[in-house]
């Protein structure tokens, strides 16, 4: 009796208990055979690529940091973060009308995802940049009175101002789906809960159920940032100086076109590993369990009751 006292008081104060300790993998032979063959194989790859004189690394690196690529980069990171901040609002937006229970406006939000989802982003950027084709020209204003204003849409739509639209309402259609079912995570104890203290449907949403479906939300928002960034490439068909235009506008000149598509490739490679970092930060940091264990429990006696015999 006093050794299994022992072990249960050395477990509350701190001791961890054996069936929470993480087990030990052998490693087999096979396993060490196979890190010795991937390794010859990125070794011989890596020579290859290093010592191909074809590859000029020379221009690459004089055009790696080139004034017009950093200005395409730039431009690249502003479509990314102006995309995804509008997007994201939008999407926000179009997860509430998707999940109301007035059966118009959630049939309204599903159309738009759904046509928006199933369209290729390519054909999307080059509907927007030819929509005065459709509406050369367009009124806004008041219904029934003359205050109206016309808007020229082939003046307004530029090349930035079509990419920027094709990018934000693409996007949205697939933030709306991630909200979504960011908000299907939360419990319905917790609506109901928010129902009977008598909370407005707006104060439920920001109260409630919001801050409970932010860690489904974010991990999945990081891909998606990550991935936008390499989407902007798309642009460069709509004539925009981002980062893949702006290589091929240099090797259009030099001639020198597996250089400079290896210095987008680098830069996206690059921008990519720096994005992931913060969202594997923020994976670790909304991944992590609710309730935590003390680190150090408090100290429990146990006596044996009365009576019993020693």
């Amino acid at each position: 009796m006093s050794k299994f006292i022992g072990r249960r008081n050395e477990t509350a104060m701190g001791g961890m208990d054996p069936a929470l300790k993480p087990r030990l993998r052998r490693r087999s032979t096979f396993e060490y055979v196979a890190w010795v063959v991937c390794s010859l194989v990125g070794l011989g790859v890596l020579a290859s690529v290093v010592t191909n004189p074809n590859f000029k690394w020379g221009v690459v690196a004089r055009y790696f940091t080139h004034e017009t690529i950093i200005r395409g980069l730039m431009l690249t990171i502003f479509l990314t973060i102006a995309s995804m901040a509008l997007g994201t609002l939008l999407g926000l937006a179009l997860a509430i009308m998707r999940s109301s229970t007035i059966k118009p406006v959630a049939a309204t939000a599903g159309v738009y995802i759904t046509l928006f989802r199933g369209t290729p982003v390519l054909v999307q950027l080059i509907f927007w940049f030819n929509i005065a084709a459709l509406y050369p020209n367009l009124t806004i204003g008041i219904p029934f009175t003359d205050i109206n204003t016309a808007i020229d849409v082939n003046a307004l739509i530029a090349p930035i101002t079509a990419a920027l639209i094709g990018l934000t309402l693409n996007e949205a259609a697939y933030m709306a789906e991630i909200i979504r079912g960011g908000f299907s995570a939360v419990g319905k104890g917790q609506i109901e809960a928010a129902d009977s203290l008598g909370m407005s449907g707006w104060t439920k949403m920001r109260k409630v159920i919001i801050p409970q479906a932010m860690p489904s939300i974010i991990p999945a928002t990081g891909n998606q940032v990550i991935g936008m960034f390499k989407e902007t490439s798309l642009v460069s068909v709509l004539g925009v100086a981002e980062l893949l235009q702006s290589a091929q506008l240099i090797y259009a000149r030099t001639y020198e076109t597996i250089p400079l598509l290896i210095v987008a490739s680098l830069w996206y490679l690059l921008m990519t590993l720096l994005l992931s970092y913060p969202q594997s930060k923020l994976e670790q940091r909304y991944s992590r369990p609710s309730v935590r264990l003390p680190r150090r429990a408090k100290k429990v006696v146990l006596t044996e009751p009365e009576g019993i015999a020693r």
